[in-house]
């Protein structure tokens, strides 16, 4: 079964999903946020799609590993897409966090390194954010 990475942001949440074997992530797309309750939405509908059996959300801690106000707002999506879940009847997948300290710097490292236009970068940093994610946590379950 596959998983699917998230890396949520205020305007954006980068997608990521692995192959069917889960050895290896592939950016999806960029998800223009709307609100939660739509965001999360489509969230399932991806899960559906790609029949995933865990979603790896990045869980953004400050570098000495304590909470920001992005954590909390992190947390109120992953309650959100459970509450969804319940609702709609999926309760095989399981939700698991991912350090994702660093991996926007890790992924604008790549981008660079790839010659991938500065804004071309700004339209592809959070999937392959999310690639980032899911890959650490696809490596770290092997």
């Amino acid at each position: 079964m596959r998983k699917i990475g998230l890396d949520v942001g205020d305007k954006t949440v980068g997608i990521a999903v692995s192959d069917p074997l889960g050895y290896t992530a592939q950016g999806i797309m960029t998800l223009e946020r709307v609100g939660i309750r739509k965001d999360t939405g489509k969230i399932i509908d991806m899960i559906k799609e790609y029949e995933c059996d865990t979603v790896v959300i990045g869980l953004p801690k400050k570098l000495d590993g304590t909470d920001s106000i992005q954590t909390e707002k992190v947390y109120e999506f992953k309650n959100m897409l459970e509450n969804k879940m319940r609702s709609t009847g999926i309760k095989d997948v399981k939700i698991v966090w991912q350090d994702e300290r660093l991996t926007t710097v890790m992924a604008e490292k790549v981008l660079i390194e790839a010659d991938v236009s500065r804004a071309k970068r700004k339209q592809v940093i959070d999937k392959q954010a999310a690639v980032i994610i899911l890959q650490s946590y696809l490596d770290s379950n092997i």
